[in-house]
């Protein structure tokens, strides 16, 4: 293993430091789309061979497309998708408390946290908020960056058994401190500022989607510099991965890259994967419907979110046959009851890619008697109709604060993934 991180680690981490909320993830990535010279697709947009585009929905997800000088009917387009959206805490609308003389912040929880990490952490406060300039209203992204909250553990003398069994009340026990004695420090009142400094004008703050988010910068670690440690690895790594293998693709293929908010509450939205956002671009790139319905049963798609990798001091919680290893891979997710999209055919495929690149390939089956989780896979395979597996990294410590994945496989995923954009073909994939 190498002692110096790739350059794929290095920008993973650059990415991750400015997308601290989905907002900031789209922002980013449009900002990255920008400069390599994609364009907004419109809904008046003629698409021509050869261009480059994208489409956000919501602020929160983003298409991103390089068109091919391919037949879409016959030679389809090759697919890959992942989530914006990863467990936290948001602020409710009348969120303020003082208990005690302290400021606090009312929280609710978004998706499957894990809650016990969340203590004694540096937190920070980043979203989206609206507001009134006369009988206008705009939004802006906020971010306060440095730590402005802490949610302290109560001592272990105050809880002599916290050891053997902690239970958190999510309505009272996870409260953030923001500080001691403040004089004004109303949520909207410090938005107001927050804008203001940054050149706004606000007459009124209306309304604001926030996230508490752990303010340590991600962190390459281990004595072989071989993991990689940071908050929403699940699943910005997919995303990250995919837009630049998606910018990094030659060749005639038509390749696009989607990325939806909402996953981890299930995908109903606008913005989610059981929304309209993919086949709505999909369509504008083949209006014909019959040529629409024959690109469909050409294309693929590759749906992107981490995998369980095996605990060396949990092991038993995996399937003998099928523990994951950090750094040994990506791993072909499976589940017979259709939580993951995989079939025999799509993942023969995907051995194949991945043969084709030299990177090694693991397969990842939930223990018979444990629940299995879900991703976009079987959701837009569902909406649109096109073959699909779900792959991933191997992580440990899934929807907590801060995770942790191996960096060879983030190099790993990627590679796999320029590859399958520059040379997809529907003639390999017969089913």
């Amino acid at each position: 293993m190498s002692n110096t991180p790739s350059n794929t680690v290095m920008g993973l981490k650059a990415f991750l430091a400015k997308a601290v909320t989905p907002f900031h993830a789209v922002k980013a990535i449009q900002n990255r789309l920008d400069a390599a010279g994609f364009v907004a697709l419109e809904t008046n947009t003629v698409v021509e061979p050869g261009g480059s585009y994208y489409r956000t929905a919501n602020g929160s997800s983003i298409v991103a497309v390089r068109v091919g000088h391919n037949d879409l009917a016959s030679e389809g387009i090759a697919l890959a998708g992942a989530h914006t959206d990863s467990p936290t805490l948001m602020v409710k609308p009348k969120p303020e408390k003082t208990r005690q003389g302290y400021a606090q912040l009312g929280v609710e929880v978004y998706g499957g946290v894990l809650l016990n990490p969340w203590f004694d952490r540096d937190l920070s406060l980043a979203g989206r908020v609206s507001y009134r300039v006369g009988n206008v209203v705009k939004s802006a992204l906020v971010n306060f960056e440095h730590p402005v909250a802490v949610i302290p553990s109560l001592a272990i003398h105050l809880d002599r058994e916290v050891n053997q069994r902690r239970s958190i009340n999510p309505q009272t026990d996870i409260l953030p401190i923001l500080g001691q004695n403040i004089d004004d420090w109303s949520i909207r009142a410090q938005l107001q500022v927050l804008i203001e400094a940054d050149g706004g004008r606000v007459e009124e703050v209306l309304d604001y989607e926030l996230c508490f988010y752990d303010a340590q910068q991600a962190s390459v670690i281990g004595l072989d510099h071989s993991l990689f440690a940071a908050a929403r690895l699940d699943n910005l790594l997919s995303c990250y991965v995919g837009i630049e293998a998606l910018l990094a693709a030659d060749g005639d293929t038509t390749a696009l890259m989607v990325c939806n908010d909402h996953e981890e509450v299930g995908s109903l939205s606008a913005a989610g994967a059981n929304g309209p956002l993919l086949t709505r671009v999909l369509q504008q790139l083949e209006p014909d419907p019959a040529r629409y319905r024959a690109m469909i049963g050409a294309s693929f798609m590759i749906s992107c979110d981490n995998a369980h990798g095996i605990h060396p001091n949990f092991a038993d919680r995996h399937d003998d046959n099928h523990g994951p290893l950090l750094n040994a891979g990506p791993v072909i997710k499976i589940n017979s009851n259709q939580r993951y999209a995989t079939n025999s055919l799509t993942a023969g495929y995907f051995r194949t890619l991945a043969q084709q690149c030299d990177v090694p390939v693991q397969s990842f089956v939930v223990r018979t008697d444990m629940g299995c989780g879900s991703t976009i896979g079987p959701i837009t395979a569902g909406e649109t109709g096109i073959q699909t597996l779900d792959v991933g990294v191997p992580t440990f410590a899934m929807h907590s604060i801060r995770e942790l994945a191996g960096c060879a496989d983030i190099g790993y995923l990627q590679t796999v993934l320029t590859h399958y954009f520059s040379r997809y073909q529907a003639s390999n994939v017969e089913g």
